[in-house]
């Protein structure tokens, strides 16, 4: 019998979008609640976090565009949706509240974007895409959680826009392994390329083509 891999090979699904001449780091939802397990974290999310550390620290080095998400909803709840049905507990993560902010081992440095948004995608909503081509973003590096929620999201939206998609396997997490693991497995098939963090700083590394 045929597996799982060998359909997906067999239908042309698997290739390379490649790596361009611009690429753009985004850091989704690296914030203090989803790094917490007794809030929305656990899993594989504080590891990644140490990872993505490492890549922002190169990223700076390497003075390509830097953008952050964060979860916020208003003080009074006017702005929920369906989302926060499935979620009540999101709704605590407002502009103040110590949940939404990012990390401090993340902290966003001067000139680095933070897109404010309410649903899984770091896209709907939001300037975010507007903000990337305005930079001539052409390759968009994804790290971030959770794996199967925000980042599969913002993943099939970057791809949507017609960036060429990167996920940096190891600085993007999930409460959950299974879904984690089903999700890169996924994304790397139908809507982005998969890369390691040592492989990403490689490239960041290198001199850029023009």
């Amino acid at each position: 019998m045929m597996n799982e891999v060998d359909i997906y090979e067999r239908q042309g699904f698997g290739n390379q979008s490649g790596f361009g001449k611009q690429p753009a780091l985004l850091i989704v939802d690296f914030v203090n609640a989803f790094a917490n397990p007794d809030e929305f974290g656990g899993g594989n999310i504080g590891e990644a976090i140490a990872k993505t550390k490492v890549l922002l620290t190169k990223s700076r080095l390497a003075k390509i565009p830097i953008a952050f998400t964060r979860v916020i909803y208003a003080e009074d709840g006017s702005d929920a949706g369906v989302f926060c049905l499935k979620a009540p507990g999101l709704l605590k993560l407002t502009e103040v509240s110590h949940g939404s902010q990012v990390v401090d081992d993340l902290a966003p440095g001067v000139g680095e974007y933070i897109v404010r948004k309410t649903q899984p995608s770091a896209f709907f909503g939001t300037s975010l895409a507007s903000w990337l081509h305005a930079r001539l973003v052409d390759t968009l590096l994804v790290t971030g959680c959770t794996t199967s929620g925000c980042i599969r999201a913002s993943v099939v939206d970057a791809m949507s826009y017609n960036f060429r998609t990167v996920v940096v396997t190891d600085c993007v997490g999930d409460r959950a392994i299974a879904p984690h693991d089903a999700n890169l497995f996924d994304m790397e098939q139908k809507y982005a390329d998969l890369m390691t963090s040592e492989e990403v700083i490689e490239k960041l590394s290198a001199p850029m083509t023009t």
